[in-house]
């Protein structure tokens, strides 16, 4: 039964990318990424460690933009309107969550267009439900990835989503029913009734609820591709750290049914950062009236 490790696949996606910014920087073109952090939240500071570890490695230009926990809207909103007006600066991410009052919804919206190598703002989101997409979010397009770069056809084929969020399963049913992908999607949430009877028709489950181990070996059909999207850290004291890190599928009985599953850790999450770095150098094609960049 094979493992679809995110980890080769996005070093795959990374080696591309080096060569694709060596190619600009020999034509002059720069990409850079501007990375806001407001706090000082643990994990959030290790997600912005990471990415900027990884911009370097491509050689992208990383600009980190680390503001204080009581910085105002206003303060937030008008260095991203800087960030906009920059010509230097190719892509603009602000880490969420944001802390205390601050909306996080307002900032998305300040973020110019073209500059939104999160694929958050409503002209993106709503280009990639119309079937043109420019910039997809960074989690969906990697699950996008994992399954094409394991030969995984999605043409006609059932995929299930578990969740609705913005951030995964709203742009991820979207992406996979558009047309050159072809797949028949059902979308499932907290209220849909007969769970169990909806997951076990999947041809290709894809699990982004948020809830550790939901997804049990009696919810899946047998030869089901299942994508991981979760991340959970439970509490065990029989782990050195005192808790483990599982995604939203138990692994342990969903593997054996399964034909493709991708392990959590090592599965989706090191595909979002790549596919981050893989919107930034396309935003620095667009921005200098090169095409943009077409996927494998």
């Amino acid at each position: 039964m094979p493992i679809i490790s995110g980890k080769e696949i996005s070093a795959q996606i990374r080696e591309e990318l080096k060569s694709e910014v060596e190619d600009l920087k020999s034509h002059g073109i720069h990409p850079c990424l501007a990375v806001v952090l407001v706090g000082k939240d643990p994990a959030s500071e290790i997600y912005v460690r990471n990415k900027k570890r990884t911009c370097e490695k491509l050689g992208i230009r990383s600009i980190g933009y680390d503001l204080n926990e009581d910085t105002t809207q206003e303060k937030l909103e008008d260095l991203i309107q800087t960030l906009n007006r920059d010509s230097q600066v190719n892509g603009i991410l602000c880490q969420f969550p944001l802390p205390g009052d601050l909306n996080e919804e307002y900032v998305i919206l300040k973020i110019a267009p073209d500059k939104d190598v999160d694929g958050l703002h409503p002209m993106n989101a709503g280009l990639l439900a119309m079937g043109r997409p420019k910039f997809i979010s960074c989690t969906p397009f990697g699950v996008l990835q994992l399954l094409k770069r394991s030969k995984c056809d999605t043409r006609g084929k059932h995929v299930v989503v578990l969740g609705r969020s913005n951030l995964v399963g709203r742009p991820v049913s979207a992406l996979l029913s558009q047309k050159g992908l072809d797949a028949t999607v059902t979308v499932c949430h907290s209220r849909t009734q007969n769970l169990k009877e909806m997951t076990k028709q999947a041809d290709i489950l894809i699990a982004a609820i948020g809830k550790p181990e939901f997804v049990t070996g009696d919810m899946v059909k047998e030869g089901a591709v299942v994508i991981d999207v979760g991340t959970n850290r439970v509490d065990d004291a029989n782990h050195p750290k005192g808790y483990r890190l599982c995604g939203d599928v138990l692994f342990a009985e969903v593997e054996p049914k399964a034909s493709k599953i991708t392990p959590v850790p090592g599965g989706v999450g090191p595909m979002t950062i790549a596919m981050l770095m893989y919107n930034t150098v396309n935003a620095a094609r667009i921005q200098n009236g090169l095409g943009p960049l077409t996927t494998s």
